[in-house]
């Protein structure tokens, strides 16, 4: 067994770890935890003799501290599943070695063309080894990426007892792409101070914000009736739904906005005559956003539901998750340590905001403050995913100074 960051990371996306929204298991599937097991034995061929998998699929493991500075613990963390948008069953990586430029054209798929005009990144790759896909699957990167680097880091930090830092703890999650990423999580267990995903994208980038998160389920009781007889009686469910979805903002919507717009999204929609469910996704950069999103949403679903006068609807809110910058701006050495890694590892740091989440945002809610560092994948749950070498290998660099940097300012 070779252990350099790209050995890693060919062995991990062969392993399909997606996980499952529907299932109210935890982890949602049990294959995630054939990952986990290879980990575990992993890390302690390493050296970390705490390493284990637990019951609900979380893997835990401490690199000792090797210094007699009183040293924050910092936490590593980066999830074992794939996302459930595409298929992660029999992954067949490709590598493209000396990238030189150009469009790249997958051979499972030869419609499925990783397009310089569409990943612009490339630019910045040229001569680097790029692995994909045949396009038949996801890669995985998201985000067995950040496990592959997490893990060669360890390697390194355990083999270089000259590298001082304070003890380190190592946790690999389940679920995180179905939004269950920490519901089980043991902080007390895993005992850190502050923590890092490494689960964003470009390399050199750190992310402190993501969008705050609500989900919303509407379901509308409609009038059914034979429809032989249905004249000024029948009101469907069905319709009832469809016209709720028509009058949603164009504007507001994913595929319209960017930057720190918000957006409402339906993602599912099912019913009959009688009663139907429309489920959609709230996202903004503010709660205050959020808000008026979900009131702006309401009011539709009102003024729809006043010309069927026998109908009725519920409209239930669930929260997600929230903006993390809210915590992170209270602890601002956090940034400020992962900025002078990626500084010293020989990168241009850019801070930025997530158009999503991370298992960061809610572990920063949970008292374990944890912003997104790079983990360098791209085109996330989709089979045009890629990734290089080089990159992977700056975030293992990043991951090693980042555990001298805390050590030297203790």
């Amino acid at each position: 067994m070779t252990d350099t960051v790209l050995d890693r990371f060919l062995r991990y996306v062969v392993i399909d770890t997606q996980s499952d929204p529907s299932s109210s298991t935890q982890p949602s599937t049990e294959k995630q935890k054939d990952l986990g097991r290879i980990l575990v034995e992993e890390l302690l061929e390493i050296g970390l003799s705490d390493a284990h998998l637990d019951e609900h699929g979380y893997v835990y493991a401490t690199i000792p501290a090797n210094t007699d500075k009183n040293v924050p613990v910092i936490c590593f963390c980066s999830h074992m599943d794939t996302a459930p948008d595409f298929t992660g069953t029999n992954v067949k990586p490709q590598i493209v070695k000396n990238y030189t430029g150009g469009d790249i054209r997958l051979p499972g798929d030869p419609n499925r063309v990783i397009r310089v005009c569409e990943h612009p990144e490339l630019k910045n790759q040229i001569n680097n080894d790029i692995i994909t896909t045949d396009g038949t699957t996801l890669l995985g990167a998201d985000d067995k990426a950040g496990l592959a680097e997490i893990m060669a880091a360890a390697k390194i930090l355990i083999d270089n007892p000259e590298i001082k830092h304070g003890a380190i703890k190592i946790l690999f999650t389940p679920d995180e792409e179905v939004g269950r990423g920490v519901n089980k999580v043991d902080l007390k267990k895993l005992g850190a101070d502050f923590a890092y995903t490494m689960d964003g994208e470009t390399a050199g980038h750190i992310e402190d914000e993501t969008f705050s998160a609500d989900s919303v389920d509407i379901v509308i009781a409609g009038v059914a009736i034979h429809p032989g007889f249905a004249k000024d009686r029948m009101e469907n469910a069905i319709k009832i739904a469809g016209a709720i979805i028509d009058r949603l903002p164009k504007e507001i919507a994913p595929e319209t906005t960017e930057g720190k717009q918000g957006f409402i999204h339906p993602t599912g929609v099912a019913g009959s005559m009688e009663k139907a469910a429309i489920s959609l996704i709230i996202r903004d950069f503010t709660n205050e956003g959020l808000v008026e999103k979900e009131a702006m949403l309401e009011e539709i679903v009102r003024d729809v539901i006043k010309a069927y006068p026998g109908s009725s609807y519920r409209f239930d809110v669930k929260e997600q998750y929230r903006n993390m910058k809210v915590v992170l701006d209270r602890h601002p050495e956090i940034i400020e340590n992962a900025v002078e890694a990626v500084r010293r590892a020989g990168m241009t740091p850019v801070r930025g905001s997530i158009r999503g989440g991370t298992d960061g945002s809610r572990l920063s809610f949970m008292g374990l403050p944890c912003p997104n560092i790079f983990a360098g994948g791209h085109a996330f749950h989709s089979p045009l995913e890629w990734i290089s070498r080089q990159d992977m290998e700056k975030a293992v660099k990043t991951i090693v100074e980042l555990a001298k940097v805390w050590e030297e300012r203790a």
